[in-house]
């Protein structure tokens, strides 16, 4: 590279420096220095003392200048790749704004099943809290400019004009606003160091387990000839596939049940279809006759009326008179496949434990990196699983019941009052009323049941929203039970206060209103302070807890922390409407999957007789594939939400930044910034399955 010969090249009067050539390495954007070298190093320079010096001083500093250059290079490279993404942000929104599709919607709010009213009031109270902020940031902004700085001492001076009105403002906030705020966010701390506590326990709890290798070991295994009756353990099981509309998995869970290690006379099959779409019935209908065909023991029950959603298809298949036959029931959703020695490995543990009424398996994923989505949920159900069920399991012997891939004792679903449609989450239902009746759970870490997760936030939000509405209504309806009920003092006060208040209740609630309520206040009532390692330092410790589970997912644990706040407007808002009975309390809509197992895997599930011939569940396959094509031409186009909720709060937080700036709160402005572009991300549903 020449010498540059212009600012940096000639000095005043026309006297030229001597320069230094500089042999620069150009890999944009990273800048190097490959060579410095100097013609001059020969030079000698007279000292004042008369000493002789090489030329070094005016090659130092030609160094340095040089390397400041490459570095301000370097940094304006930065600042062009930020201004790129926030252009491409920019234009990703423009697009997703000019689609026109909002969660506001007539179809939307059907299909999610949140009441119209309930959304249009937390709307209204998101919209009002931004107004505000607007206003206050013009107020302060105005401050900075005039330099109304005004001291404590100073409020009392006569002032005139807006001058005037904003020491009121000062005066009436100091006085009034500030004392609320602050008792608002010392309560909301000492909530969240209560749940930070409990979290940081159970980890240690896993860890233990770890340490001393503590794993649930059945008194009596089941032989390697599962021909043989006789020969083992191998008790009557009934096998139960709920489904409902769900074309896209039923063949997988159906294979994979089918072929199950398990001698052959003493398990039944049971597909429970809700599905109220004709092709689907038709297809599952098939599917199931394909493999009776072939031996295997499968049954098809179909409801017209869809009473109770699961809870009522269970219910149902469980009135049939042939289950009294079976001593144990493995249930399984229509996505799940789970592993030939699934019951081998499972239902030994029933033998000889009497006590004994559920073992669960945990889940693994077919497409947990299919997104950022994806691989977010992963590390809250690695968590779940891994820490929060199996300690559970291990000291406790209660967990809350997964609603698939486990399998119970009949006589502790009877014993229990069977399966009730009165909440969204019957499975947890189920759970709390057989631990109230002395029940005892397993929890197996090492047999796992591979699943799908949701791959759009329309979908995952759905289910977020029906998981933390349910509890609260099973919370107002069991209370009165757990009190009355003859178990030990601890077990009431564990359920009461840890497994319901605590981690059902108390977590969305802090999460949302500390971290999209609070801390936005604070900002612009200064006087209400919230400590940084509130706003730092403890949430990146609880989320360095929660993913440890998943090591693979560090690189994620910024995304993580910033998109399980994000999350809790739904999750507030869900706990708010089943804690007080409201709109979609008791609403079920099915996630939707995307069938993610492969071809393969659905030919090595098939008969023998069946994987040398075209895929298919029967001779006019073909026939309702194109029937399927023309349907889904005939529909509606696909289109991905805008979520006026999180895009309202995401202009909330980045007003709050911004007001930020004007007090120097480096932590704050940084967390808040951050925080708003994740809302705005997910407000635009930019995060999951992108549709075009």
């Amino acid at each position: 590279m020449a010498p540059w010969s212009g600012l940096w090249g000639a000095k005043a009067g026309g006297d030229a420096y001597r320069g230094t050539p500089v042999v620069v390495k150009m890999e944009n954007p990273n800048w190097s220095i490959s060579e410095i070298s100097s013609p001059e190093d020969d030079d000698e320079e007279i000292l004042a003392t008369g000493a002789r010096r090489k030329g070094g001083r005016t090659k130092n500093a030609k160094q340095i200048r040089w390397v400041l250059l490459l570095k301000a290079h370097r940094a304006a490279g930065c600042l062009a790749s930020l201004a790129s993404a926030a252009v491409a942000l920019g234009g990703a929104a423009r697009r997703r704004v000019a689609a026109g599709r909002t969660d506001a919607e007539a179809g939307v709010v059907a299909a999610t099943g949140e009441s119209p009213v309930v959304r249009s009031r937390f709307y209204a109270f998101i919209k009002a809290f931004l107004a505000v902020s607007l206003l206050l940031l013009f107020v302060e902004v105005a401050a900075y400019i005039n330099g109304w700085d005004l001291a404590d001492s100073a409020l009392a001076l006569p002032v005139l004009g807006l001058e005037s009105l904003y020491a009121s403002w000062l005066r009436f906030r100091a006085a009034y606003v500030a004392p609320g705020i602050q008792f608002l966010t010392d309560a909301c701390v000492v909530l969240f160091l209560i749940q930070s506590a409990d979290r940081l326990i159970q980890c240690l709890g896993c860890f233990y387990i770890r340490l001393k290798r503590i794993k649930p070991t059945p008194k009596s295994t089941a032989l390697p000839d599962a021909e043989d009756p006789d020969a083992g353990y191998y008790p009557m099981v009934l096998v139960q596939i709920p489904m409902c509309n769900e074309k896209e998995v039923y063949q997988q869970s159906i294979a994979a049940v089918c072929n199950l290690d398990w001698p052959k006379s003493n398990f039944l099959v049971q597909v429970l279809d809700d599905s109220d779409d004709p092709l689907t019935q038709t297809l599952i209908r098939e599917e199931v006759a394909k493999w009776q065909q072939q031996g295997a023991r499968i049954v098809y029950r179909h409801r017209v009326l869809r009473d109770g959603y699961k809870a009522g298809n269970l219910k149902s298949a469980m009135s049939c008179s042939y289950v009294r036959d079976y001593e144990f029931v493995a249930i399984f959703d229509a996505d799940f496949q789970p592993n030939p020695d699934f019951l081998k490995r499972t239902v030994p543990h029933f033998k000889d434990n009497e006590e004994l009424g559920l073992v669960q398996a945990r889940w693994s994923f077919v497409n947990k990196d299919e997104n950022l989505l994806t691989r977010l949920q992963y590390i809250n159900l690695c968590f779940h699983f891994e820490v929060e069920q199996q300690v559970n399991g291990v000291f406790l012997n209660f967990f809350g019941f997964n609603g698939t891939a486990g399998v119970w004792r009949i006589k502790a679903l009877e014993d229990s009052g069977g399966w009730m449609e009165r909440t969204t989450v019957e499975d947890m239902d189920i759970a709390v009323r057989a631990h109230l009746h002395g029940w005892k759970f397993i929890f197996l870490n090492d047999v796992e049941c591979q699943c799908e997760l949701p791959e759009s936030y329309e979908a995952y939000r759905k289910q977020q929203h029906r998981w933390h509405s349910g509890p609260m209504q099973l919370f107002r309806l069991c209370l009165p039970d757990i009190i009355k009920c003859k178990i030990a003092f601890w077990k009431k006060a564990n359920l009461i206060f840890l497994f319901f208040l605590l981690r059902k209740l108390i977590l969305p609630f802090y999460s949302f209103t500390l971290f999209c309520i609070i801390l936005p206040m604070t900002m612009f009532v200064p006087e209400a302070e919230l400590p940084d390692w509130v706003v730092c330092y403890i949430p990146a410790l609880m989320s360095l807890l929660n993913i440890l589970p998943s090591p693979k997912s560090f690189p994620f644990i910024i995304p993580y922390l910033l998109f399980e706040n994000t999350m809790s407007v739904t999750k507030f808002n869900a706990m708010i409407s089943g804690l007080f009975q409201l709109g979609s309390a008791y609403e079920w809509v099915v996630t939707k999957k995307s069938g993610r197992s492969s071809e393969g895997d659905l030919i090595s599930l098939a008969p023998k007789e069946l994987k040398h011939q075209k895929t298919g569940s029967a001779p006019n396959l073909d026939a309702v594939a194109k029937e399927q094509l023309a349907s889904k031409r005939d529909g509606k186009k696909k289109h991905n939400r805008i979520y006026k909720k999180e895009l309202a709060l995401s202009m909330l937080l980045l007003t709050a930044a911004a007001r930020s700036l004007l007090s120097k709160q480096g932590i704050h402005f940084y967390f808040l910034l951050f925080q708003g572009i994740s809302f705005l991300l997910v407000g635009l549903d930019l995060i999951g399955e992108q549709v075009e």
